[in-house]
């Protein structure tokens, strides 16, 4: 029996000898493979200038169910990590030691997590929060445990953009701030295995009285999707002792980013205003203390 082709070899007879808007979708793909795991379909379509559908039948005709199953084949071809320079992860595997080879496994496992978290700013359900985010009254930041660092650094970073934003204090030890307030909420909350009790609680409770609820976790959070209106999972086994939650901070910079964007010119000038007052009463190396008014 004939092994299949891979997908390269597959794009390139396509943009040989298929029809013309396969060869220009082929085409476009070869020149661009290090991209293709960021591309949905309507990106694509948009770049090449074709359809969706379109798209979908050249997947089809070249052997895969639709794009999801060609990008999982780019694994095949060039590993989880397409957009890495080549030599410096040659180098890498071929170093001698487990310690290297531990690196460099750990490497790769990091940067296939990268691509599943732009995946993930491309998704309904990312941008359903960013909207919520960007205009809800009211929203509360919770982090736990060793994540709460995360969580103070995504509320801090959207005061810097809108107002209505508060990190809970979980001294209380009852969340009134959060469950006992009427208006307009939401919440985010930031936790990694081993999950606190208090983070599945606040999120049951919370749900329970109709606020919208976003948890940032780990691939292993079995009870988040009970109680979350969105639920990002972030892959956080890299070969290392402890899991790393560094994907919940790239995941957190795309979304303050896209918050900033769905606000429009109202967050430039908030942005100003707040480091203005930061200049005024703290200041930065280097620059001197400036007055509040003048």
């Amino acid at each position: 029996m004939t092994a299949p082709l891979p997908l390269h070899a597959r794009l390139t007879d396509a943009a040989e000898a298929g029809s013309r808007s396969n060869r220009a979708i082929a085409r476009f793909m070869l020149a661009r493979l290090k991209d293709l795991p960021f591309e949905t379909a309507a990106t694509l379509a948009e770049k090449v200038q074709v359809s969706e559908a379109s798209i979908g039948r050249f997947c089809r005709a070249i052997g895969y169910a639709n794009l999801k199953d060609l990008k999982e084949h780019l694994k095949d071809d060039i590993g989880d990590q397409p957009w890495l320079i080549k030599d410096r992860l040659d180098a890498l595997r071929q170093a001698p030691g487990q310690r290297e080879e531990r690196l460099s496994q750990g490497l790769e496992a990091e940067i296939a997590g990268l691509v599943g978290v732009y995946e993930m700013a491309r998704t309904p359900d990312w941008q359903r929060a960013v909207v919520r985010f960007a205009h809800c009254p009211k929203v509360f930041v919770a982090g736990f445990q060793t994540e709460r660092g995360l969580a103070l650094y995504f509320a801090s970073q959207m005061q810097y953009v809108r107002p209505g934003v508060q990190m809970i204090d979980l001294s209380m030890g009852n969340f009134a701030e959060v469950l006992a307030e009427a208006g307009e909420a939401c919440l985010a909350i930031f936790e990694a295995r081993r999950y606190s009790r208090q983070a599945l609680v606040l999120a049951r409770e919370a749900r329970a009285r109709g606020i919208a609820v976003t948890i940032f976790t780990d691939q292993f959070c079995s009870w988040g999707a009970d109680f979350a209106t969105e639920q990002f999972m972030v892959a956080t086994q890299f070969n290392q002792f402890w899991d790393s939650t560094a994907h919940l901070a790239v995941l957190s910079n795309l979304m303050i980013n896209d918050i900033f964007l769905a606000r429009g010119e109202g967050a430039e000038a908030r942005l100003n205003e707040v480091a203005r007052l930061y200049g005024a009463f703290t200041g930065h190396v280097g620059n001197p203390l400036t007055p509040v008014a003048e």
